[in-house]
Parts: structure tokens; sequence; C-alpha cells
């Protein structure tokens, strides 16, 4: 995408003189000789919403002793949690969940045997587990439960969900039409409803919640927090943490938390991947050291880098070629909330894409697009099509390279299905 520029930030004094300020609150737009004023905008909070932390190695006896279990309650590693199986989707076969504790711990990966090492286990982490301690003491416990589930355990990098708050700001009615973004996704929904759909964009709640781009890769979600809270029994939880960041003695402070008015959260989520890219391709200024981040707490001094490389992926323009004001507000004033030393100055954020060799990368992506053609012109279904997949030599390198988009076979077979159906619609079984 073009680099897309500012609109000049100024101070507007009471007497009605006009100074450049990069703090300011009112932007000039020099084209169209008009000013937008921000000071009523309240940035409240911005923190970590959701961590993954993604591990690897071999299931302990006694962890997969756990799947012999009836669903319900269990001891695990000194802690109780609620045992049951999930869906495939997921990924995994089962589950270890404490809501008090804010865990969930997902484990035996469907694509992998139980008896070999592998990426057995991924450990959700909820916002109130993470706003209740720091980042460091938090790793310790979920390393701490993965040795109890894992022998020979790596940890294999973590996935983030970096959420804005705020107030003042209402998304406007063309936000579809000038959030511009290399992502092709877009998704609209009307009704507060769960969601979890790939390669796709969405609005819900009559134009109240938007979504941006894939969830194997980077997310743009802007919504109405406090409705969705409200829908999901949570508000009084949040209300109390947007409490706690207002300022009680300054009514006027720009971050004051207003019970009236409705909380915005403008949300990026990394997937696991997209992390490791940046882990492998940003390094220090100073000494050239790459940051090699493997989780959540050697991630949390370089989140301010990603909130900016965010924001810079998906822009919200105010004209072609002109960030809208709001993006440079939340780009520019906004730091994450974390209570630990940003080392966004001290850091140049890039991400690393490895090269296709061998058959990995796009040459898989490559050969499954050849691959759905000739099922096409063979008159081959899905289901047929996949079983013939699996008896090639290179099934086990498909399933890693779509695994680490957290796809499973159902997936890979689904995502067939959908492409066959367009390919034989656009084009013809014989073409």
């Amino acid at each position: 995408m073009k680099k897309s520029v500012d609109q000049v930030r100024v101070f507007m004094g009471a007497g009605g003189e006009v100074q450049e300020d990069p703090k300011g609150r009112f932007f000039f737009d020099d084209q169209r000789a008009s000013f937008t004023d921000l000071s009523g905008v309240r940035l409240i909070r911005c923190g970590i919403d959701t961590v993954r932390q993604h591990y690897r190695g071999m299931l302990r006896p006694e962890t997969l002793a756990l799947a012999e279990s009836k669903p319900g309650l269990v001891d695990f590693a000194g802690y109780r949690f609620h045992f049951s199986r999930v869906g495939r989707d997921s990924g995994y076969q089962y589950k270890l969940q404490n809501a008090d504790l804010g865990l969930i711990l997902l484990f035996k990966n469907f694509n992998v045997k139980p008896d070999a090492s592998g990426p057995h286990l991924k450990i959700e982490v909820s916002p109130h587990a993470i706003d209740q301690q720091d980042s460091q003491r938090l790793q310790e416990q979920l390393d701490f439960l993965a040795d109890a589930a894992l022998t020979h355990r790596e940890r294999s990098q973590c996935a983030v969900h970096i959420a804005l708050d705020l107030q003042g700001w209402t998304p406007p009615a063309d936000l579809v039409a000038r959030l511009h973004c290399k992502a092709t996704a877009q998704r609209r929904f009307d009704g507060v409803s769960s969601f979890e759909w790939a390669d796709k964009s969405a609005v819900y709640g009559y134009g109240q919640s938007f979504l941006w781009g894939s969830a194997g890769a980077c997310q743009l979600a802007i919504y109405n927090k406090t409705e969705q809270a409200r829908a999901t029994d949570k508000l009084d939880y949040w209300e109390s943490v947007w409490k706690r960041y207002s300022n009680p003695f300054d009514e006027s402070d720009p971050a004051n938390y207003q019970e009236d008015q409705p909380v915005w959260r403008i949300e990026l989520r990394y997937h696991h991947s997209v992390v490791q890219q940046f882990a492998d391709g940003s390094c220090s200024v100073h000494t050239g050291q790459f940051i090699n981040s493997d989780c959540y707490a050697s991630l949390v001094p370089h989140l301010d880098g990603l909130w900016r490389y965010g924001l810079g992926n998906f822009r919200l323009l105010s004209r072609p070629g002109v960030n809208d004001p709001l993006w440079t507000l939340i780009r520019d004033d906004v730091r994450v909330e974390t209570g630990r030393d940003s080392l966004l100055d001290e850091t140049e954020y890039r991400r690393y894409y490895k090269t296709a060799k061998g058959f990995s990368g796009k040459n898989v992506d490559l050969m499954m697009g050849n691959f759905v053609t000739l099922l096409a012109r063979q008159g081959v279904g899905a289901k047929k099509g996949i079983e013939a997949l699996k008896t090639l030599p290179v099934w086990e390198v498909i399933q890693e390279h779509y695994a680490a988009k957290e796809m499973t076979e159902r997936d890979i077979y689904r995502q067939i299905k959908e492409r066959l159906e367009e390919r034989v619609v656009r084009w013809g079984r014989a073409v």
C-alpha cells in the first residue's frame, strides 16, 4: 500500500490562536481547509485482551490418562479444572478449564500421534488473568502447567490481542469504505452473536462491530465493547477496569470513563505465526540483535511496536492518501499498559517471511490449487480428493503447513470442498 500522510496536529488557544503541536487534539486538513476536533475523545485504556501460549513436546502418561475420564472436575498440577472433549475445529481433542483462574488448556493435537512430539498444548489466558499479575509471573504459571502436561517442553510462540477502549468516538457510516488494508477479507454482522469465520470481513450489531483480515494472520476488530460486555454478562468487570484508569479528582481528564457513554474497542489480533515473523525479523537499532521472543513475557516490551505496525497495516483514511485524525491520535498517543518499559524506540520492527523451499509455504498452496483443478477436471469429489491427498508422501508436510495456521484436517477438507465448488461453478469441470 502507498504510504499515507497525516493531517497537521495543532493546539487551538482560547483566543483563537493556532499553533502546531504534536500532542494537539485539533487536526487541520490543508487541502480542505477544515479542522477536526478530537478533544472529546477519551483514550481510556490500551491493554492485552487475550494471550494464547503454544507449546511443543510429548504428552505425559498422566496427561493422556485424563482422556479416559468422564467430563467433570479433575485435579491437575495442583489446581481444579473442568475436563471435557472439544470439537475438531479447535485442532485439539481435550480441554481443561478453570474460569476462576482464567485459563484454558487445550491438549492432544488432532494432527499428531499421542506418543510423538509435537504441538500438543495451547494455553489460553483470559483478560482478568492477564490483568491480575505481571507478565513474568503469568509466564511462570503457564510454563509450570506446560511442564505438568508435557515432557521435553518447548515454547513455540504466543498469539496476542491488543485492545484499545475509547469513548467520544463512533465509527462513521462509511467506515468500511474508508478502512484500507492489504487483507481482502471484510465482515459485517447484524445482531450481537459469536462469530469465527476465516478469510472474510464482517459487521454485526446493526453496524456495531466490524472485522477485517484472516484469523491466521493479523485481524482488526472494531466493536461496541459496552454492548458486547453486556451481552456476555461481563459489563461489571469491564466497568471496574475502566474506572481504575480514571482520575476521580479531575473530571476533565481525557482518559476518564463516563458511564453514560458507550465504549468502543479497537482491537488488533495477532496470530502466533505473525508474532514469530516479528521475532525473526525485528532487531535492536543499537546492537542489531534479533528479539527472538518465544513467549508472552519476552514479547511484552515490543507490544507498542505491534500496535504501531497494526495501525499501519490497517488504515482509516479521511480521504485518499490522508489518514483519519483518529488513526493518527491512537497511533501516536497510545501506549500499551503492561507495567514494563517499552522498547518501541530501540527496535526496528520487521516481519521475516520464510522463502518457499521444498514442499512448504507457498509451494503447498500452489500444489493445493492445482490439485483442486485436477479434481474438477476428473469429476472427483472433495471426500475422495482428501483421501487421495492423505496417501501422498508429502501429506505430513501439508498437515504441518496448515497446522501452523491452526487448521485441522477437517478445515483442509472444507477448504477443498469450497474451492472445488467455486472452481466448478465459475469455470466448469473440463476447462
